[in-house]
């Protein structure tokens, strides 16, 4: 039995995954490491069968994103616990996996955000707890740098798929926030991120507005709801001018909205008080978990 299990979503990236992969194989505690191939077409199968025998392999041929891949991939995980990073990303120092682990100190913790430094914007250690002795909850975690607990995961129904790309993390820590869980800032040797040149920044604009929309119908209380749309609006028209691409931004904006009608029954807002908390986080960033014990 793994005391973890590693997931790594993959498209068209064979030596950045293979970094990855290397990464997570030098890790002081062995774990299950489960790669899911979401329609390859650069020789990524061959590369992970024939190197690395010991991984568990999942390939599809058509892609269906990453939110819906590491939805499959934590169902198939037989740990309790997962770590989940990207497959441009890797864990340099041996003791990542083993130090996250022993963050899990208390059932209410139900995930982990990892430190980690995008290596290629500057050395910023980010998700990072300033005193390892204080656990901290924040408001959420990156994609590329977390851990979690499988069972509230999988209760949780997991992320919502509808969401594509983008915008997921955020909205699984408010359910499980409203669940009585909390997201612990790390303490743990950082991972590094080199984002891939191949990422399409186009599309991770769109759906990060459209997400932006999808996000607050999802889980504001209604007493909110109006003005966060508001904010959320023009913050994101801003957005659009500041990096040139206000037509990409407009479309998922728009998209976002109609999207409401189609997942009209989606909407389940949490509670006045976890809405007040997670507000409180992000704009706190961390606050001692023992202080926010009443609150939710």
């Amino acid at each position: 039995m793994y005391l973890a299990s590693a997931i790594i979503v993959t498209k068209n990236r064979r030596d950045d995954l293979c970094r990855a992969i290397d990464s997570l194989l030098g890790q002081s505690i062995l774990c299950q490491i489960i790669v899911i191939d979401d329609g390859s077409t650069d020789g990524t199968q061959e590369l992970v069968t024939d190197k690395f025998p010991a991984v568990s392999y999942l390939r599809h041929e058509r892609s269906a994103g990453y939110i819906v891949r590491r939805n499959e991939g934590i169902q198939f995980a037989s740990s309790e616990i997962i770590f989940s990073i990207d497959d441009d990303a890797t864990m340099p120092d041996a003791t990542t996996i083993e130090s996250t682990l022993s963050e899990f100190d208390d059932h209410r913790i139900g995930a982990i955000a990892i430190p980690f430094i995008d290596v290629l914007k500057g050395p910023e250690v980010k998700q990072l707890a300033e005193d390892p002795t204080i656990s901290c909850a924040t408001a959420s975690f990156i994609g590329t740098a977390h851990a979690l607990r499988r069972k509230v995961f999988i209760d949780l129904g997991g992320y919502r798929d509808f969401f594509v790309h983008q915008g997921e993390e955020g909205d699984y820590c408010i359910r499980m926030l409203d669940a009585g869980y909390f997201t612990k800032l790390g303490s743990a040797p950082p991972i590094h991120h080199f984002e891939s040149p191949l990422r399409d920044t186009t599309r991770m604009n769109f759906y990060s507005r459209r997400n932006d929309i999808l996000f607050p119908w999802c889980n504001v209380p209604i007493r909110y709801l109006g003005a966060y749309w508001i904010t959320t609006t023009l913050n994101g028209f801003r957005h659009g001018i500041r990096i040139r691409r206000l037509y990409i931004t407009v479309r998922g904006l728009l998209s976002g909205y109609a999207t409401i009608f189609s997942h009209w029954k989606d909407r389940r807002p949490v509670s006045i008080r976890t809405y007040q908390t997670f507000r409180m986080l992000k704009r706190k960033g961390a606050i001692p978990i023992k202080e926010l014990t009443n609150l939710i």
